[in-house]
């Protein structure tokens, strides 16, 4: 959050993809471990909530202020817009929150995977070989359109698949490893701009196979 607020976007990046692999961990050994308590559940949405939705929303604002420097009027509150994405993020934890069932898939997009999606333009405009993207990524309408697309998508009515394997059979876990697997190709190919094709491959293939209640 500091390195949000200092304008150190890659930095910021990095530590909440670090955050989020941690959060990953600690879920799996909760579960593994049985060791699940309502007062964790709290305190890994305030976790997530720092970490996938304030941070994001910082981010946004930092890249609409640079976007919106000397080109449009009222450009000092203009980038506040970014932080709905914070808004929409806070609300959709505290919904899954009061949620009774957690089935095999999500409700909407799942907070980690639009703080990725959201990180991933800061990593692209440090990245010297993909510099060519830049002046699309600060566009002002494109910020505005992505961060009402993320908003919508965080609360959405879509069923979107987890990662969790309960077996490794491939015919029960065919999505996960299709989406694997593309990820994988556009990660080599296109580097950071492979991370945005990576939540559009994970929208889409759960758009077209919708996983199943259990």
């Amino acid at each position: 959050m500091i390195y949000a607020l200092q304008n150190e976007l890659s930095v910021a990046a990095w530590f909440v993809f670090l955050g989020i692999l941690f959060d990953f961990f600690d879920g799996f050994l909760a579960r593994i471990l049985k060791v699940e308590s309502a007062l964790g559940l709290q305190l890994d949405s305030l976790a997530d909530m720092v970490t996938s939705g304030l941070v994001p929303g910082m981010v946004m604002y930092q890249l609409m202020h640079e976007a919106l420097n000397e080109t449009w009027n009222f450009e000092n509150l203009l980038p506040y817009f970014g932080l709905l994405i914070t808004v929409a993020s806070a609300y959709r934890l505290a919904h899954f929150n009061i949620s009774k069932t957690h089935n095999n898939h999500f409700k909407g997009l799942p907070t980690p995977a639009n703080a990725i999606l959201i990180l991933s333009l800061p990593l692209i405009l440090n990245h010297p070989s993909q510099i060519i993207y830049a002046k699309f990524i600060l566009n002002p309408w494109f910020l505005f359109g992505l961060t009402l697309l993320s908003a919508f998508l965080l609360n959405a009515p879509l069923k979107l698949m987890t990662l969790k394997f309960k077996s490794l059979h491939f015919s029960d876990n065919i999505e996960k490893f299709i989406f694997l697997f593309l990820s994988f190709v556009v990660l080599c190919f296109f580097k950071y701009v492979g991370i945005l094709l990576s939540i559009f491959f994970y929208i889409s293939i759960s758009l077209i196979r919708p996983p199943k209640d259990v």
